[in-house]
């Protein structure tokens, strides 16, 4: 494969702080790079680097002859410009309009835009799918591609249909991923889309973020560690280094222990040895390596929930009036089940955040009503992060305190302090104030702000925004033992497939869908719902209507057949689940002298096993449910 580009010992400086040094990497034909690491660590400034758009402090960049970058950052243009003019710009309609390349990324990327707008009128996302639109777009009227894309956060404002859009472009453009076809060009992209990265990268380069340790002691640059494969790979790879590094730090540990033994005890005199010894002792306790910024996320205690959790009874909702009038339900029914853990999907504007602003009482149906059950403590993760405006002259360890001064996680007492460190925060940055926090840490401090509450019910929106990937990971173990009930809307379909049991789809018609077959269920009927749109419409496009209604009577059967699977799943589940905390129960019960604690324990039991029960009466409920409409569209 033909070398594209490399560097040769980069080195990038920030005021007093050496961001990234020693960068030397090497780029051909067909390498599609995925850029991870904690968020200020430098992957941006590596980016505008390797593109060009920033010059190195030292080192050098090596380009061959004719090749070409683009370059999408994170500052999109705000012009008066129309979206044509800033995509094309002194280009006829003709020009662009006849390139199916050109056209597939309208279709994608713009098809909710007027082409005529001005750039200055849209909304940040929208300038944000018009930029990645310009840069995919540059070289292609010319017939020459650009060779190297430059991408930081492309995913960024894209719903899950537009991530997975830009996934099959992107595959499409360069060539098979296993190397067996022609590869045009290269990729560098910076994503925190773990399915994303799965479906387009080959390598990953982690940016781990430098270091500066005091006490006069020499700063640590940022620097890359290079991993063959795809996300999943990473992961992998990573935790090998991380079980070597542990085996070898534990070794270190042994040594110094010993040598620090030594040296209490005292050196003997008159001897050259002890001298060496010393030294090296000295150098060893020197050259400790830095730790990791780990992030770990704890489980918090949460209030027991009742039988009934939320519900929707025949809610119907609209915003405008007259021919404005925009219906977002219509006549919607819908039980969200003690436990449940369900991943909400769909177009823009369809009324992901309504329902959710429905489900927390922040809005009133138009009719129809919302059912809470009595204990239902409920806690909003929203889009942004205004609401901690409230709190930006307090520090990060404040703003925590201020919900609760400490929480019980297992059994003890974890101050507010404590619990700050424990999600990824310095200690320096515990003490920041907010106002001088990244957007990341904002995110964090959000989110433990909201766990300090104990809900039993959690409505995450867009809970990735601004988050890297350790974060994420820990957000999704946290959230694997949350026993409450999670409703999750987000883009990200790694986080929806890995923490919620099954998905719902808005469409945009104001009905509420389940999708037995999971997220791409729902962008096949997304894909196919733009087919039959290009088409004229499904009706008028099917001479015999029989054999329509036969294919959707077929389609319908699939779906309610897949549900019944699952429900089947999750009962059979919960069963071994109650089957556990029966034999656990009755061990208690035969204790002879049963302890104030072994009392409270098999009351807290006797609750959780009811809880479970009742919740396994409605799954079979939702299984009778299921396997009626599958026999009726036989």
């Amino acid at each position: 494969m033909a070398h594209l580009f490399g560097t040769q010992d980069l080195l990038a400086i920030g005021g007093s702080r050496r961001i990234l040094d020693n960068i030397s990497v090497s780029v051909v034909d067909g390498d599609r790079v995925g850029v991870l690491g904690p968020n200020g660590a430098g992957k941006s400034t590596l980016l505008d680097m390797l593109a060009g758009e920033r010059k190195p402090d030292d080192g050098r960049m090596i380009v061959r002859d004719g090749v070409t970058f683009a370059h999408l950052s994170q500052r999109d243009p705000v012009t008066d410009q129309s979206v044509l003019e800033v995509i094309h710009p002194g280009r006829e309609a003709h020009e662009w309009a006849s390139d199916p390349a050109i056209r597939d990324i309208h279709a994608g990327l713009l098809a909710d835009i007027d082409l005529q707008s001005p750039v200055s009128q849209l909304s940040g996302g929208q300038r944000r799918r018009v930029n990645l639109a310009r840069v995919l777009s540059e070289g292609l009227i010319e017939g020459h591609p650009t060779d190297v894309l430059v991408l930081d956060e492309p995913t960024n404002h894209l719903d899950v249909e537009g991530v997975d859009w830009l996934a099959r472009h992107l595959n499409e453009r360069m060539g098979p991923r296993d190397g067996s076809g022609k590869q045009d060009g290269a990729l560098i992209v910076v994503t925190h889309d773990r399915w994303f990265l799965d479906a387009v990268c080959t390598h990953v380069w982690e940016v781990v973020p430098g270091i500066d340790p005091g006490g006069n002691r020499p700063q640590i640059a940022g620097h890359i560690e290079m991993y063959e494969g795809s996300y999943a790979a990473y992961i992998l790879a990573r935790a090998e280094r991380a079980r070597q590094a542990a085996v070898a730090a534990q070794k270190r540990n042994n040594i110094l222990r010993k040598e620090l033994a030594w040296l209490r005890r005292g050196a003997p005199a008159r001897t050259s040895k002890p001298r060496f010894r010393i030294e090296a002792a000295e150098e060893l306790i020197a050259n400790e390596p830095p730790p990791r910024d780990d992030v770990e996320l704890v489980r918090m205690a949460t209030q027991r929930l009742g039988k009934q959790v939320l519900e929707l009874e025949d809610v119907s909702l609209a915003f405008g009036e007259g021919p404005d009038k925009k219906v977002i339900f219509d006549d919607v029914t819908y039980r969200f089940a003690p436990a449940e853990r369900v991943g909400i999907v769909g177009v823009n504007g369809a009324g992901k955040t309504t329902l959710l602003r429905l489900l927390n009482g922040a809005l009133e149906p138009d009719s129809g009503r919302i059912k809470r059950g009595k204990t239902v403590k409920v806690a909003t993760l929203s889009q942004d992060t205004h609401e901690l405006d409230a709190v930006e002259h307090r520090r990060v360890v404040e703003a925590v305190a201020d919900i609760a001064q400490s929480i019980t996680i297992d059994g003890k007492e974890v101050s507010a302090s404590q619990l700050v460190e424990r999600i990824g925060f310095t200690r320096d940055r515990a003490w920041t104030p907010v106002r001088d926090i990244s957007g990341g840490e904002r995110r964090r401090l959000q989110l433990i702000r909201l766990l300090m509450g104990e809900p039993n019910v959690i409505l995450l929106d867009e809970p990735t925004n601004d988050l890297d990937t350790d974060t994420l990971a820990a957000m999704e173990d946290l959230l694997d033992t949350f026993p409450g009930t999670l409703i999750v809307v987000s883009h990200d379909r790694y986080l929806l497939e890995r923490t919620t049991t099954h998905q719902l789809a808005l469409l945009g018609d104001g009905k509420l869908r389940a999708l037995p077959g999971g997220v791409e269920q729902y962008l096949s009927m997304r894909r196919q719902a733009l087919k039959d749109a290009f088409e004229g419409g499904a009706g008028t496009s099917t001479p015999d209507a029989r054999a329509e209604t036969k294919q959707t009577d077929a389609q319908a059967f699939r779906d309610a057949q897949k549900e019944a699977q699952r429900v089947e799943r999750q009962m059979n589940r919960m069963s071994q689940d109650i089957e556990n905390l029966e034999a656990e129960l009755e061990e208690l019960s035969q204790t002879a002298a049963p302890t104030e604690q072994d009392v409270a324990q098999m009351a807290e039991l006797a609750a959780k096993l009811t809880d479970m029960r009742q919740v396994h009466e409605e799954l079979e409920l939702q299984w009778l449910d299921a396997a009626e409409r599958a026999e009726a569209a036989k």
